[in-house]
């Protein structure tokens, strides 16, 4: 182990970062919140997603770090970490030739459309799970980039986990038109992980107010393992709206979900299902059967769908 730990203190400390205009912390700062992550349970194995936690990780930390004036981005370090030697992309299905991505990395939202995760090598996993050995890599990274910030980081994960309560309560408690109004001056600002974050949350908040039940067929499947077979569903589009409130969601199994969006079904604004005559099933599962079901909302009239949004979508969507 130790001989082990020796050579990726030495991989860290030449890590290639850019040093024109000062060292770029990017590589280091989420190093930091890996190694934090896998400190904290958030990370259990060697594939490093791109999740809600890791991206409030990187930014809280950055804040707390850095002090140039470089960009606060993570898709920099995610794909260009892959010159280091123990780091793996791992595409996406139609992404094979990740080489190509090299002018589209500033984007964060194609690094996330095109990447499935990264892959670190077994050992460097080895000593990131094992508590002294990641606990002197952090401290390395601290002490060799950040000596004069360093005493400024948390050693947790509050600021990540505030930021996370602040983009969650935004979804929940915004009003629609000032969720609107601040999504479009952040996608202006080419904020891609706000937005990012944002949609994320959607995406696990509306399941979790409907009680990971489908809206209208009332399916919900528990498991052991990390499966969600219920979505979260956007009423009227979010590329129309702009809008991860709850009132512009519900929660739908996949089938029912496409059909939503396609228009083979709606919700009228009594929230009742309604169901195109465009269509004939030719199997034993009836879509149909749903016709003039009568949806059981949320406890808190907060959570319920707006009727503005479902009016939205029987006119502009729905195929009668």
């Amino acid at each position: 182990m130790d001989e082990v730990l020796s050579k990726y203190l030495i991989k860290f400390k030449k890590l290639r970062v850019d040093r024109s205009h000062g060292i770029a912390p990017h590589k280091p700062i989420l190093l930091i919140s890996i190694i934090q992550s896998y400190q904290g349970g958030q990370i259990t194995d060697n594939r490093i997603y791109i999740t809600p936690e890791l991206v409030a990780l990187f930014k809280s930390n950055w804040s707390e770090l850095v002090i140039t004036n470089h960009d606060c981005r993570m898709s920099y370090p995610f794909f260009y970490m892959k010159s280091e030697g123990f780091w793996r992309l791992v595409p996406r299905s139609g992404f094979s030739d990740l080489k190509k991505m090299g002018s589209l990395v500033k984007s964060f939202s194609s690094l996330n459309s095109a990447v499935e995760y990264a892959e670190i090598e077994p050992d460097l996993y080895a000593l990131l799970i094992d508590h002294q050995s990641s606990q002197i890599l952090l401290h390395f990274l601290l002490d060799e980039y950040f000596p004069d910030t360093k005493g400024k980081i948390s050693g947790g994960t509050s600021g990540a986990d505030q930021l996370l309560t602040d983009a969650k309560d935004n979804i929940v408690n915004e009003p629609p038109g000032e969720y609107r109004t601040a999504t479009r001056r952040l996608i202006d600002q080419k904020a891609d992980e706000e937005i990012f974050l944002r949609g994320s949350l959607f995406k696990r908040e509306i399941p979790r107010i409907y009680g990971n039940r489908c809206w209208i067929s009332g399916m919900k499947i528990d498991t052991a393992y990390n499966i969600s077979m219920i979505d979260a569903c956007h009423i009227v589009p979010f590329s129309e709206s702009y809008d991860d409130t709850v009132s512009n969601g519900i929660a739908l199994c996949p089938n029912l979900h496409r059909a939503f969006d396609k228009g083979l079904i709606s919700i009228n604004p009594d929230y009742v299902v309604c169901v195109s005559d465009g269509f004939i099933e030719e199997d034993s599962y009836s879509i149909r059967q749903y016709s003039g079901h009568k949806i059981v909302l949320p406890n808190q009239a907060s959570y319920w769908p707006s009727r503005e949004n479902l009016e939205w979508h029987g006119v502009n969507v729905f195929k009668q």
